[in-house]
């Protein structure tokens, strides 16, 4: 499979009333042709300049950003003008023009690239077609739902055929239910339209949702990144668990007790794992939460469970977790 992005020893330094800032710390990451890729973190991570040193909207301090193994940190700006359009991109606010119908939205690239007007309408027409507003071509974006007016960003950012689509933080201004119809809508694109997307989120929902793999940014540096079921069921980094862990409203009930948190996937859910530990070992545990959700289409379950406080106990109920199957760490930091 093609890397479409390469990222090799990447910062990015920032001068700021005469104090210098790192946002980026020597980022190494790919994307690979036709997948979907999440970068999250917190507000002021560092993923959103991240995004955009993709595209060349942020030039880099150090290391090497690469498109199909061509190096844009070098290339002069007439030959980047060609890059950017290979390389759509959406925003949180849309960004549409507010004088102009839907269908002029949508054509407004393909002006930019001197398309013949007739061609330019029925490429619009089309492109309304794929995202489901072909109906609302001759309305204005104020007369348009949220939702709908990121679905006219979409129709606009594919307009020109672009090899990759970046979304930064596409989802944010939008409800849950929207959210949910708009990334439905960019997975349905991926697949039929084979486009590389590459999606900034501050919410692990969106990634676990949608995302084949993710890169999760902390202060700057890439904390950790991986398969995103495999991340839900393991995370490694501080960062990561901070993102995937459920919150948690209980304290231990004594200090002795431990946390461990239980992950599993959707084949292990309907089995009665903490009866059968009770029948196996004869020991039992306090569930202090528990939820299910859908990572990449498939059901994940987790549960945050207080052991007893003999560390043999604790030790046995761990075994017997892990020698079935599921993913097993302890819970730090909960308050």
């Amino acid at each position: 499979m093609a890397e479409v992005f390469k990222l090799e020893n990447v910062s990015k330094k920032y001068i700021n009333d005469g104090n210098e800032i790192t946002a980026l710390k020597d980022i190494n990451l790919s994307v690979k042709e036709g997948e979907i890729f999440g970068i999250i973190g917190m507000s002021g991570a560092g993923k959103s300049t991240l995004v955009r040193t993709l595209n060349r909207l942020e030039d880099i301090s150090e290391g090497k950003v690469s498109f199909y193994g061509q190096d844009i940190s070098k290339i002069k700006v007439g030959e980047m003008r060609k890059v950017r359009r290979q390389i759509a991109m959406i925003f949180q606010n849309f960004n549409l023009l507010q004088q102009r119908n839907v269908l002029s939205n949508v054509m407004q690239p393909l002006r930019i690239a001197r398309v013949p007007k007739h061609e330019r309408k029925e490429k619009a027409l089309e492109m309304l077609r794929i995202v489901g507003l072909e109906e609302k071509q001759n309305e204005y974006p104020s007369r348009l739902s949220g939702g709908q007016r990121q679905r006219v960003a979409i129709a606009r950012a594919l307009a020109a055929n672009p090899k990759v689509l970046l979304c930064d933080e596409a989802t944010s201004a939008l409800d849950p239910k929207t959210t949910g119809e708009v990334l439905e809508l960019l997975k349905e694109i991926n697949r039929t339209q084979k486009l590389t997307i590459v999606i900034i989120t501050h919410e692990m929902s969106v990634v676990e949702r949608i995302c084949d793999r993710v890169a999760i940014i902390d202060e700057g540096n890439l904390a950790e990144i991986g398969e995103v079921d495999e991340i839900f069921r393991n995370p490694k980094s501080e960062a990561a668990r901070k993102l995937v862990f459920p919150s948690n409203p209980f304290d231990p009930s004594s200090k002795k007790s431990k946390l461990i948190r239980v992950a599993f996937d959707g084949l292990a859910a309907s089995r009665p794992f903490i009866a059968e530990l009770a029948k196996e070992t004869g020991k039992v545990v306090n569930i202090l939460s528990a939820n299910t959700k859908s990572v990449g289409g498939i059901g994940y379950g987790q549960m945050v469970l207080e052991l007893p406080d003999d560390t043999d106990d604790q030790q046995t109920i761990v075994k017997f977790f892990k020698d079935n199957g599921l993913s097993v760490q302890e819970v730090h930091g909960y308050e």
